[in-house]
């Protein structure tokens, strides 16, 4: 398969993640605005491994739909289209989207003291 090809297919997946992890999103200000045993229940399922892996995962869409977005504006532009810079680009998305990823979490985690 074409990587440039397999990051469309990647981004409109991602995409579509993001709708799922968007209600994740609100049912914590929901819990944080309704009371603070709701508010400590949804906390504890995020903070439980499942939850956290999901919330990473959550991460990881966002940051890779990100960067997908940014590539195409940057074709948007007319820069970027020539084959071989676009495949380079595809090839690196998945590396700088984990990367990225790690990141947020490590300094989310520096953040928190934990």
């Amino acid at each position: 398969m074409i990587p440039t090809m397999l990051m469309s297919i990647v981004h409109r997946i991602t995409g579509g993640a993001l709708y799922f992890g968007t209600l994740l999103v609100a049912a914590w200000l929901i819990a944080a605005a309704t009371s603070p045993e709701w508010f400590d229940c949804v906390s504890w399922l995020y903070g439980s491994i499942l939850g956290r892996l999901v919330l990473f995962g959550y991460t990881w869409a966002l940051l890779h739909h990100l960067i997908g977005g940014i590539r195409h504006l940057v074709w948007d532009t007319g820069a970027g289209l020539d084959k071989q810079l676009s495949t380079k680009i595809a090839v690196a998305m998945p590396y700088v989207s984990v990367a990225l990823t790690v990141l947020v979490w490590i300094v989310g985690y520096m953040a928190r003291g934990a």
